[in-house]
């Protein structure tokens, strides 16, 4: 909640201590900012009747109004701004940035305003998307840079590595924090971005950072997507992560243009915890609970409407008047609902996703390499399962027994070739920008991904307690075969909370080290975060174990963004 709070305070102070009409100017990134943490009424209600892109905006004159800029630090915006204050079209100029200004960008402001229409230049440290009260994103365009060789794009791998850094300061800006830094040690890329963040924090802008100490500081861990490979190649059964995986949510927004004939109110719907009281009752519920909890809400909406229609007295029409704001909202809501479960119905229906996921989340879950093989090959006999799903199977079974059967994986892979020559001859799978044929495309994963690359014990099959705990838990037997699957991240944050994560697999930075528990930690995983994980991550903090954590990300994945970077 501290974020979005965080986020809201910010554009709220832009907007409310600037009197009269005016022009909100965003970028492409500080767009997605605003648009998770104030709607479109709200920005109404602080007099803003203009939203515009600051690389897009039209030359009319408008000198009424006054420009508030919420812009990024970069050189682009900086040139930007540069051009509109040489032919000013508002009457002040506002400027906000959401991050740590360069002195020779000021100076390059001072010196373009010769028209002197800037009013103030300000930094509000809002440069995250706060999508959840525990989880934001940086929406990292091109978020599979990092894995490819440094030859092929040195400048991107530079540009991710920055953004990456800008948006973890921004955070700590923002809780008025300055953490100590571990990274995971297998991870080249996690290590440079610790030392470029806390070379920042401690050196460079350490006057910035300098907040009052608290007994034990707050941790700052930096993590691999390829830790843990294999929870962006699920299937998703609670309610946001499912909507994720099989419609796409981007900044909070769903995009239902895709779905026969809606109308045009629900072209595309907002889903947020903090704007809509039944998806945050509901976000992290099975996808069966969810249909009876739907039902219950569209039955108290019949019974609203049905009073509504009853309408007999002046007394009753002026009430219903006074509620029908509240029942427009109500409708557009149950509609927005429906429309989402009906159509994931649809897919799971057409895609046999539940036959599928049975078999993923044994092969995430559970042992037996024969039964594995024979259910996967089954699957991939099956002509109602969609290319991509037979993918994610074979990826998932390369992933977890890719040193115990290199000839069943052969098998896989030649039976992968062979559906691919028979229903769709010469097409060849996008990824990475590269033409890569199925098998390429595991062998990739692998090489990125495999049991070498990877820290933590992934299958549970390495360390004595997570062996004992998988053996419990196939003892008992499991509420829900489709999300038995935990992520690894569970288990990082299990050995957090009980001090046992290892010096060795998450050395600190620099000289700092840290005595005690920390009771605030926040995860940042390169390469992606998942809903699945931003769920586990909200109710380790239900349990009030005495530490909170924060999880935040390069981009929000699901498996479609994994593996196809789009």
């Amino acid at each position: 909640m501290v974020l979005i709070s965080s986020a809201r305070d910010y554009v709220g102070r832009m907007l409310q201590d600037i009197s009269g009409m005016k022009v909100l100017v965003v970028d492409s990134q500080t767009v997605s900012i605003v648009s998770v943490v104030y709607s479109q009424s709200e920005l109404l209600q602080k007099e803003v009747f203009l939203v515009e892109l600051v690389d897009s905006m039209s030359k009319e004159s408008m000198a009424h109004l006054k420009a508030v800029y919420f812009l990024r630090p970069t050189s682009e915006n900086i040139q930007h701004l540069r051009r509109h204050l040489a032919s000013p079209r508002f009457g002040e100029y506002h400027l906000f940035f959401s991050n740590i200004l360069k002195t020779t960008q000021i100076q390059v402001l001072a010196d373009s305003d010769e028209q002197e229409v800037v009013k103030q230049v300000q930094e509000f440290y809002a440069d995250f998307v706060a999508i959840d009260p525990c989880h934001f994103t940086l929406n990292v365009p091109l978020n599979h840079i990092y894995m490819l060789p440094a030859v092929v794009d040195p400048p991107s791998s530079q540009n991710f590595c920055d953004r990456a850094v800008d948006g973890i300061a921004a955070v700590f800006l923002a809780l008025k924090r300055r953490p100590v830094i571990r990274y995971q040690r297998t991870s080249d890329i996690a290590k440079r971005i610790a030392q470029e963040a806390s070379k920042l924090m401690y050196e460079q802008e350490s006057g910035l950072f300098d907040f009052r100490r608290t007994e034990i500081s707050p941790l700052l861990l930096i993590i691999d997507r390829r830790d843990d490979p294999v929870t962006p190649l699920l299937n998703q059964w609670t309610y946001q992560a499912m909507v994720h995986e099989l419609l796409g949510i981007e900044d909070n927004k769903v995009n239902l243009r895709s779905i026969g004939k809606i109308s045009e109110d629900h072209q595309e719907v907002v889903l947020s915890s903090e704007q809509d009281a039944f998806f945050k009752a509901n976000m992290y519920e099975n996808f069966g609970d969810l249909g009876m909890n739907i039902k219950q809400m569209v039955d108290e909406f019949q019974q609203i409407a049905k009073s509504n229609q009853n309408i007999q007295t002046i007394e009753d029409m002026a009430k219903f008047v006074d509620n029908y704001p509240e029942y427009r909202r109500m409708q557009g809501n149950v509609s927005k609902h429906v429309t989402m479960v009906t159509e994931m119905s649809k897919i799971v229906e057409e895609r046999k996703l539940m036959l599928v996921s049975q078999t993923e989340q044994e092969l995430a879950c559970n042992g037996g390499q024969v039964a594995a093989f024979e259910a996967v090959i089954n699957l991939l006999n099956n002509e109602s399962i969609s290319d991509v799903d037979r993918l994610r199977l074979v990826m998932l079974y390369a992933l977890r027994y890719e040193k115990e059967s290199s000839v069943q994986l052969m098998q896989l892979f030649n039976k992968l070739s062979s559906l691919s020559a028979k229903y769709k001859p010469g097409v060849m799978i996008i990824f990475f920008f590269f033409f890569l044929m199925e098998k390429q495309l595991v062998q990739f994963l692998l090489k990125q991904a495999g049991v070498d690359k990877r820290t933590g014990d992934l299958f549970g099959n390495r360390d004595l307690l997570n062996i004992a705990r998988n053996m419990a838990r196939g003892l008992k037997g499991v509420e829900n075969v489709y999300t038995q699957h935990q992520p690894l991240l569970f288990q990082t944050m299990e050995s957090i909370t009980k001090g046992r994560l290892r010096d060795l697999d998450y050395p600190f930075v620099g000289n700092h080290f840290q005595q005690g528990r920390p009771q605030e930690v926040v995860i940042f995983i390169i390469g992606g975060t998942t809903y699945e994980e931003a769920r586990v991550v909200t109710l380790q903090n239900a349990t009030n174990s005495g530490t909170r954590f924060i999880l935040g990300g390069s981009v929000v994945l699901n498996s479609k963004r994994f593996l196809f970077a789009n």
